[in-house]
């Protein structure tokens, strides 16, 4: 297990004390454990100003979430509205299963060749059944953090 303090850097500090009013965002997680199996989960506080009656891709599976442990399992965060008209996180599971694309192949070719064209930004999380972990947005940038036995802790925005 990892202590939170880890987490805490200068730089980190700032840019908490920047958007610290703003309570909304989206948390995503993606598990491989030792026997194989990979499970997904994505909770979001939702949008600021949002339409009334909106909603969000993260409860919707397959738009927000999905996990097939013979493929990966996928998080994501953007306009979810997007995510659910394309079925994004079930589409990188199928270019991976019908296209024989890897993780990184696909998740790329979704969040460029399908969302943004359409106007959809975001960012995407995932781990394949290899235990390899990518992250793909096509926003200036997304907080997050990773840990194997292979790469150890490792946190980026």
């Amino acid at each position: 297990m990892v202590d939170s303090s880890y987490f805490v850097t200068v730089e980190m500090k700032k840019r908490y004390e920047k958007i610290k009013a703003d309570k909304n965002g989206t948390v995503g997680c993606v598990v491989r454990d030792i026997y194989g199996n990979i499970c997904a989960g994505t909770s979001t506080g939702g949008m600021m100003m949002k339409k009334w009656g909106r909603i969000g891709d993260s409860p919707v599976i397959g738009a927000g979430t999905y996990a097939d442990s013979r493929y990966a399992g996928i998080s994501c965060t953007g306009h979810g509205e997007y995510f659910i008209r394309y079925s994004v996180a079930y589409d990188i599971i199928a270019r991976m299963k019908y296209g024989n694309q890897s993780l990184k192949e696909a998740m790329h070719a979704v969040l460029f060749d399908v969302l943004l064209p359409a106007g959809g930004t975001g960012g995407i999380i995932g781990i394949d059944a290899s235990g390899n972990i990518v992250v793909d947005f096509n926003t200036t940038g997304m907080f997050r953090a990773s840990t194997s036995q292979s790469v150890g802790h490792v946190i980026e925005y």
